[in-house]
């Protein structure tokens, strides 16, 4: 008989995490070490500007568990750059990623069984060569996976991921109301 410390069901998962934070230098280093320093491994990492220049959206994947979720999103909190912390709910979240996928396709047949593929899946050919086509391809995991299982028939020769963004449905937001407006204005001119 196994000994268990805990009869908690095990609620590890995928969680995405969406941060704000200051566009300054180092801020994303900030970031990654706080999840290194924890000893967890990040999924998927992608940063872009928001809205506001001097804001970047963080989209954070990391397989965790509920206590782990919790303290990840306490910790992030607390940093100064950050803005606003949310975990993301899979029933109120749209999430995405690009795929760049370079195949062999050296004839015509090929080629054209490559460009249906693209369509089925309202993917885009970006690129052709004689011996190659590029698709580029957006979708959530099922939709990546389904493509990539069906191109590997044909040889992929590169593939290349952004990472998964996200951003939640309808009326829900990132804001955070629990943090002191003026409490992140370090480096501005405040009187």
């Amino acid at each position: 008989m196994a000994y268990s410390r805990t009869s908690e069901p095990d609620t590890t998962r995928r969680r995405t995490l969406s941060v704000l934070v200051d566009n300054k230098p180092g801020v994303l280093s900030q970031i990654s070490r706080l999840f290194t320093r924890n000893g967890y491994n990040i999924e998927s990492f992608t940063a872009g500007t928001t809205i506001d220049e001097d804001i970047t959206r963080l989209t954070i994947e990391v397989i965790a568990n509920d206590n782990h979720t919790d303290r990840m999103v306490a910790q992030l909190s607390k940093m100064v750059p950050v803005h606003s912390v949310k975990l993301l709910t899979a029933e109120h979240t749209i999430r995405r990623e690009l795929v760049l996928f370079k195949v062999h396709a050296a004839t015509a047949e090929v080629r054209n069984e490559v460009i249906q593929i693209a369509n089925i899946f309202r993917g885009a050919v970006i690129d052709v060569s004689r011996e190659t086509l590029t698709l580029s391809i957006i979708g959530d995991e099922k939709k990546i996976d389904g493509v990539r299982d069906i191109l590997e028939g044909f040889g992929i020769i590169e593939l290349a991921r952004t990472g998964m963004i996200a951003l939640e449905r309808g009326k829900y937001t990132i804001n955070d109301e629990t943090k002191e407006k003026g409490e992140f204005n370090y480096g501005k001119n405040v009187l």
